[in-house]
């Protein structure tokens, strides 16, 4: 609205001194305004007094501010509403988005960054990296096509043993870019429980954990794994496949990884028949080897042997098609292979299983 030189009160007076009849034309002469005017102010100020005639330009002028704030908003919507302008999430979206408003509907970009969200010192940032994205992209794809399940933490760690220094956030973005996220099966959904973390063993030997795994061939015929871990190391100290594991063959097993490494302090095992079995227990009870039974029907209790178990189902089992018990075999005793001196660990600090357990005993031996 346009500013009057004349205050409220100035009004009001003008007014007053032209209430008398035909003396309308000689206040305007007076003031420097035309007769027009007058009449104009005395429709609309007409008996009010100056605190009134305040208000109502006041008013007046909230309400002038108020449509143009409304026509502002409305644009800023009409603007938000295009097909392009639906999602806008990472800083390049944004930049496209705030492009779009200031070619097409000739928005200011000041205003447009504020509109979309994003500030304009990002938007007129240009980038100065000299570095290309290339041989990191290329090689990330290279590990992912060879580790079909292995997510970004393990992928870089890979390309740092390799020699990449770009840090994580750098390899973050190419491997989201690149499109390598891996579809991460719904786990079921269990009852609130409590739950208690088991005792980390302090050297290796010292707790060993053992489970049975299942798994068909391509012409249904069931066979067996035998899985057992180091609780300390994470190594995996076999995985025997059969398609018929008895009790007799698990004493054997037990025995030809002691020759090499020693026995164990105890083992960890769940009820199932091969484990509670007489020969079971007199092997354990002759090389001094207590057996540690689970309470049934509570897996968790055996964690680290189950936590193997899913890692070895989802990488190997679940990723290969067996025609033959054969191959099945030479497929699992790569994969195990790969397990204990390629594949990084998340809980022994990103290292190998072979390399924590080298680096244990060269720390003691010292």
């Amino acid at each position: 609205m346009k500013q009057s030189r004349f205050s409220a009160e100035q009004i009001t007076q003008i007014l007053k001194e032209a209430e008398p009849r035909g003396s309308a034309q000689a206040v305007a002469r007076k003031h420097g305004v035309t007769d027009k005017t007058i009449y104009q102010w005395r429709q609309k100020f007409g008996g009010m007094q100056s605190s009134e005639v305040k208000r109502i330009r006041e008013l007046e002028h909230e309400n002038s501010k108020l449509k143009r704030v409304v026509a502002s908003m409305a644009l800023d919507i009409e603007g938000l509403q295009g097909d392009r302008l639906k999602k806008m999430v990472s800083p390049t979206v944004k930049r496209e988005a705030v492009s779009h408003l200031v070619m097409k509907l000739s928005f200011v970009s000041s205003r447009a960054c504020r509109v979309v969200g994003l500030a304009s010192s990002t938007h007129h940032h240009s980038s100065k990296r000299l570095r290309s994205d290339e041989p990191a992209r290329e090689r990330l794809k290279g590990l992912a096509l060879e580790r079909v399940r292995w997510g970004m933490p393990r992928l870089f760690e890979m390309l740092r043993r390799e020699g990449f220094t770009d840090n994580y956030k750098r390899v973050e973005r190419i491997y989201r870019q690149a499109g390598l996220q891996i579809t991460r099966r719904p786990k079921k959904k269990l009852p609130a429980r409590l739950r208690v973390p088991l005792k980390l063993p302090s050297q290796p030997n010292q707790f060993w954990s053992m489970d049975f795994v299942s798994e068909a061939l391509v012409a249904n015929r069931k066979f067996r794994c035998l899985n057992i871990v180091d609780d300390c190391t994470k190594e995996c100290l076999s995985i025997h496949v059969a398609r018929s594991i008895r009790s007799p063959n698990v004493v054997e097993i037990l025995e030809a990884i002691a020759k090499e490494r020693g026995y164990p302090v105890a083992i960890r095992c769940d009820n199932g028949p091969e484990f509670i079995a007489l020969a079971l227990d007199i092997w354990a009870f002759t090389h001094n080897v207590k057996l540690q039974f689970i309470e049934p029907g509570k897996p968790t209790q055996n964690a680290y042997i189950e936590s193997f178990n899913g890692k070895f189902r989802d990488e190997c089992l679940n990723a290969n098609w067996f025609e033959n018990l054969e191959q099945a075999k030479e497929v699992i005793q790569l994969w195990q292979l790969d397990y204990n001196s390629m594949r990084p660990h998340s809980s022994i600090q990103m290292k190998t299983p072979n390399e924590f357990a080298a680096e244990f005993l060269t720390r003691h031996a010292a």
